[in-house]
């Protein structure tokens, strides 16, 4: 892998790859990692246990995910720009609305607006964009944007911890509103001035392929995904590191109360995880166009299994830096190559239609995480027995996405 030639893409494809990676970065707001981090100062205002607090994430993530597939669909319809400036409004809508929570019932509301606006749409709109509109390089530009989770990762559960402290939880979710409407939001308008030209001569290009008979070119609509055998079978494993690490990300004070640890050492490791994340990103963005992303999807659950069997024998806090290197190098697989996977599988001209069912599951899976380890620690097992735990599900989805991914064949 050059870095060098990583330089070169990112500077000829500065503008839309820039907008890639900040809507990835302001989908932190609606990410686990960054509202486990309000978890207990809510859980403690409004008397809620683990289970409960699980529970109302789950339902509102739940909301989500059925109202996820027709929202994503819209962005193979809408100009990017209407519905990039509809996404903002709507993460910024979302974290007022959190800062003025009053009771269980409301939050039940907020975490929907917060995980459609955020974790659905903004990282929805980041990686169909960079899939949609780069044929080639689309593993580097992926890897790029995709960056921007990272850098959320690594900087925002830290300062949300500062800010709580000094704020309190309400101030700090209203700012977080403040800081995408009056910075974030604009920026992501500018980045794409001129998209209207980029989205025409997209257009031409596939049909001027189409019409010369130009092999990839090939686009599956939702309903023949559906149907294909190989799209159920890598299901488990794809969405195995949505519900574990989601309900890791969201329990992990509890889980640093339980072992013993600071809540700001273990979210001061969080930039051990993001640069984890990052390096394994570029590598893979660079292995993706050289290789195709199918021939890495089978073994990107291997990491993940060797975070949690560290996590669930580690007691000494050392334990924690390996911990967050493996899931993130885990993290830096899935975030490149299983979105570049399926614009291989099915072709780009209704990749939005497919990301969005793909997010919609996706979004499913890790509703069920908090609750599942919430409800597992609240019924007398450690959090070392539900890694373990975690882990077997794991080594499974590793063997059915073998099967999945046996036989198939590029498509663009």
């Amino acid at each position: 892998m050059s870095f060098g030639s990583y330089f070169r893409f990112a500077h000829a494809n500065r503008r839309l790859i820039g907008f890639g990676f900040l809507m990835a970065f302001a989908s932190s707001f609606g990410q686990t990692y960054f509202i486990g981090i309000f978890g207990p100062s809510i859980q403690s205002e409004f008397g809620l246990s683990h289970t409960v607090w699980g529970s109302i994430y789950m339902v509102g993530t739940l909301a989500s995910a059925l109202l996820l597939p027709w929202t994503g669909k819209q962005i193979d319809r809408l100009d990017l720009r209407l519905y990039t400036l509809l996404v903002g409004l709507f993460l910024t809508f979302a974290c007022f609305f959190v800062a003025s929570t009053l009771g269980p019932l409301m939050l039940v509301l907020a975490i929907f607006f917060l995980r459609q606006s955020g974790q659905g749409l903004s990282s929805h709109t980041s990686v169909t964009t960079m899939a949609r509109y780069f044929d080639l390089g689309r593993g580097r530009a992926i890897a790029i944007a995709v960056l921007g989770f990272s850098v959320g990762e690594a900087l925002l559960p830290f300062i949300a911890v500062l800010a709580i402290a000094g704020l309190g939880w309400r101030w700090a979710y209203g700012g977080s509103g403040v800081l995408i409407l009056l910075i974030l939001l604009p920026l992501a308008m500018w980045l794409l001035k001129g998209h209207g030209d980029r989205h025409t001569r997209h257009i031409a290009d596939r049909a001027a392929n189409k019409a010369g008979g130009k092999a990839g070119v090939v686009s599956w609509t939702r309903g023949q995904v559906l149907r294909d055998r190989r799209f159920w079978l890598l299901m488990p494993g794809l969405f195995a590191p949505s519900l574990i690490l989601t309900a890791m990300f969201f329990h992990h004070l509890n889980v640093a109360l339980e072992k013993g640890w600071s809540a700001e050492w273990i979210t001061g490791n969080y930039v051990v995880y993001a640069a984890a994340t990052i390096v394994t990103s570029l590598i893979t963005g660079s292995l993706v166009d050289r290789l195709g992303a199918m021939r890495l999807i089978p073994f990107m659950l291997a990491p993940l299994a060797v975070g949690l069997v560290i996590m669930a024998w580690g007691e000494s806090p050392f334990w924690v830096v390996p911990y967050f290197i493996f899931i993130g190098i885990n993290t830096g697989i899935a975030h490149t190559a299983v979105s570049a996977m399926w614009a291989e599988l099915y072709g780009t001209d209704f990749i939005g239609a497919i990301k969005s069912l793909v997010a919609s599951l996706g979004v499913f899976a890790s509703a069920l995480g908090p609750v599942i380890m919430g409800s597992l620690m609240d019924n007398g097992l450690s959090t070392s027995q539900v890694c373990l735990v975690f882990a077997v599900w794991t080594v499974g989805g590793m063997g059915t996405m073998t099967l999945a991914m046996r036989n198939s064949a590029r498509v663009a």
